[in-house]
């Protein structure tokens, strides 16, 4: 839109100056041949200028022989411009001096300028124009290119604006997708923490019931263990969808999810489970205590599969630049020779390696080892 009106603008301001200028044509017949020469290479270099920023602002800046024509009609212009009643035509040079200045580079506006006042001088020199008239016209040339400079930086910091606001938009745009990404493996984790205890206690219960049927021929009992793992299967659907649908939302103070889990691991597995609060409790961010949370979780079931029957201390420690999470566990018996061992990972021993992964995004770390005849889980998160 403001390319048509510029267009239009340049379009009448040729016209009138073509106009002003045979309204009253110079005297003799050299002036007006010259005027109207002057006038004829305006109207085409304009005419290829328009032409050529048609194709594209690229091309226009790539086309020398358009500038040279530009060059020469601002130059002529300027030289004709100095002879009686042809002032009007240094119109055309100010056309062409500001076209050159905006468009393309300073250092060609500012030659073909400076070749316009040359020229305009040697017209007055040539004519015998006023002194009035040899150094106004070149102020005003000169006011014209400081006009077109001042008209392209407008027109660099405008585009620069544009290509910033595209990036930012793309910026944005990015953030969007990796936020979208985060929250997706977020819920991957989730899942697949809550799965994997879930199962792994299930796990328990079912084998625990196989070797009541098999070994004891207890059917009660088995029952019994039967019906705590469907209560199982119930939890953790239950937690599931407690995973997904309200991930946003905050744990309960982290000592008071890890009693919980503990009187819920007391109860289903039927060993004691301590659990020692040191320090100053005090809330945490979701990002931190769900970590922690899900270490204890992969602890205790750990403990459940590879030292059953095994009591579980638990403790957490507040300390000024971080929070610990340490759970210890007796080693259990080492199963007989001649039989498999009674329960076997459920997802191939990665569980803490995922918990190690989250806890390092936060700058934490997780270990896992023999400690003193211990088996002993411990987290740490900055504060």
């Amino acid at each position: 839109m403001l390319r048509t009106v510029s267009w239009l603008m340049r379009a009448g301001a040729y016209v009138f100056i073509g106009l002003h200028t045979f309204r009253d044509p110079p005297a003799g017949a050299g002036a007006v041949t010259l005027a109207i020469v002057t006038y004829a290479l305006g109207g085409l270099a304009l005419l290829w200028w328009e032409l050529t920023h048609a194709l594209g602002d690229e091309a226009a800046r790539r086309a020398p022989g358009m500038r040279i024509l530009l060059g020469a009609a601002a130059a002529l212009s300027g030289y004709a411009s100095a002879f009686p009643h042809a002032g009007a035509l240094i119109g055309l040079s100010l056309i062409a001096v500001t076209h050159l200045g905006t468009e393309l580079s300073l250092p060609l506006g500012w030659a073909v300028a400076g070749c316009t006042v040359v020229a305009l001088e040697t017209g007055v020199l040539v004519a015998g124009a006023s002194r009035g008239f040899a150094v106004g016209y070149p102020m005003l040339v000169a006011l014209v290119l400081v006009a077109g400079h001042n008209r392209r930086a407008y027109r660099i910091r405008a585009e620069q604006s544009a290509a910033m606001l595209a990036q930012s938009e793309l910026l944005r745009a990015e953030q969007r997708r990796v936020a979208v990404l985060d929250e997706r493996a977020r819920i991957a984790r989730e899942i697949h923490d809550v799965l994997a205890h879930s199962l792994g206690a299930l796990s328990i219960q079912i084998q625990a019931a196989s070797a009541l049927l098999t070994d004891h021929r207890d059917v009660d009992r088995a029952v019994t263990v039967l019906d705590g793992a469907r209560r199982l299967t119930a939890d953790g659907l239950a937690e599931t969808r407690r995973a997904v649908h309200a991930l946003r939302s905050d744990l309960a103070p982290l000592d008071e999810e890890l009693a919980t889990m503990a009187d819920t691991h007391r109860q289903r597995h039927g060993v004691p489970v301590r659990l020692g609060v040191e320090g100053e409790p005090s809330p945490l961010p979701a990002d931190q205590a769900l970590p922690l949370f899900r270490t204890a979780q992969e602890a205790l079931t750990n403990a459940a599969k590879h030292a059953p029957a095994q009591p579980v201390e638990i403790a957490l420690t507040y300390e000024d630049e971080h929070v610990t999470l340490t759970v210890d566990n007796p080693l259990g018996a080492p199963p007989p020779p001649r039989r498999a061992p009674a329960f076997a990972t459920v997802d191939g021993g990665y569980g803490l390696t995922g918990m190690r992964e989250r806890l390092l995004l936060l700058g934490g770390t997780l270990d896992a080892g023999v400690r003193d005849g211990q088996w002993r889980v411990r987290a740490e998160v900055p504060r």
